[in-house]
């Protein structure tokens, strides 16, 4: 009889694959004598490869070794190899979804994602709108699980232990922090501009932040051409201001330094579910979008976040459409203050 080994496959995007660490964890503790194997990009090796003694991670290039096709084919017989007796697709598209069609011709147990498409559409509409909270990705991927016969409990702290990540692994001038000093992260942008507060009002956050804990230390997250021009102004203004990309150049790292703050200042973004999965409190952002659609971060509470109640919020489920109204009135009516008043209960 086959020993139990469980795929779990989640190619992107990045918050969306850290939200299946909790899951994967609470799955690996709740049935220890089950190998889960997790396939994803390479930027998702540090959430998995040392979460849990039955956890491994399974790398997939796919736009080179395994694009298209002929790609999918080669990374479907290599998979083969590995003895599977259940396939968790917790994806949905176009590749999973033929990897999956692989493994049930070859007569595997396959289950997928259900994305709830008829109630994101109502939370979105323009005219018939209806701000019902969706399914969160947590549940819907604990959904694929009990369908493949293991249903799951989430408890989940952190990838790291209670004390958080080893500092000694950074650069000297992070390696320690002082018993009362005050470490804030700062990830002004999204992929989407409808998601972005206004540079020039997180300018005056970072402002009055500096004027109220002059002594604190202020971490600017994220890589990107913007992020570049405006950390390196922010930097040369703020002595405060650490542009974390210019000490530090991998992931693993970012998320060591990210346990250790007091609290992470996000937009709906990927930083938002990096600072969640290390047990950092969030200040959230939202625009466009709206937590009803079930993207909140692990463990965040709800008082955390900020946000207008406009009647056409959310108008989009990711981000990714223009602004009917013209004038993103969700982020550009969003105080400073307010934001202050939020970031100020976790220091």
């Amino acid at each position: 009889m086959k020993k139990e080994h469980i795929l779990i496959i989640r190619f992107s995007a990045i918050g969306d694959v850290a939200m299946a660490v909790p899951v994967v964890y609470s799955l690996a503790m709740q049935y220890p004598k089950l190998r889960i194997t997790v396939l994803s990009r390479a930027f998702a090796r540090p959430f998995f490869e040392n979460l849990a003694p039955n956890v491994s991670f399974m790398e997939a290039d796919l736009k080179h070794e395994y694009h298209g096709i002929k790609g999918l084919n080669a990374l479907y017989r290599r998979l083969t190899a590995k003895n599977f007796t259940a396939i968790a697709d917790l994806h949905n598209v176009l590749r999973s979804e033929f990897l999956r069609m692989r493994f049930s011709l070859d007569r595997f147990h396959v289950e997928h994602i259900n994305k709830y498409r008829k109630g994101r559409k109502r939370l979105i509409s323009y005219s018939h709108k209806r701000l019902e909270q969706q399914p969160t990705s947590f549940q819907k991927y604990s959904e694929v699980l009990a369908k493949l016969g293991y249903p799951v409990d989430i408890h989940f702290h952190s990838i790291f232990p209670y004390e958080g990540g080893d500092l000694s692994l950074l650069p000297d001038s992070l390696k320690q922090k002082g018993e009362k000093e005050v470490w804030i992260g700062i990830a002004p942008y999204a992929a989407h501009d409808t998601k972005v507060y206004p540079i020039e009002q997180m300018k005056q956050v970072l402002t009055m932040l500096i004027e109220r804990h002059p002594d604190a230390r202020l971490f600017l997250f994220g890589r990107g051409e913007r992020e570049e021009q405006t950390f390196d102004e922010w930097a040369s203004e703020f002595s405060q201001c650490v542009k974390v990309s210019s000490l530090i150049d991998n992931l693993r790292l970012e998320l060591v330094l990210m346990s250790h703050l007091n609290v992470m200042v996000s937009m709906d973004s990927a930083n938002m579910h990096l600072a969640s999965m290390v047990a950092t409190p969030v200040v959230s952002i939202w625009g466009a979008t709206h937590p009803y659609a079930g993207f909140m971060g692990w463990g965040q509470e709800p008082d955390s976040l900020v946000q207008v109640p406009l009647a056409c919020r959310p108008c989009s489920i990711y981000g990714n459409k223009p602004c009917k109204r013209g004038d993103l009135a969700c982020l550009t009516q969003i105080a400073p203050e307010t934001i202050i008043d939020k970031i100020e209960k976790y220091i």
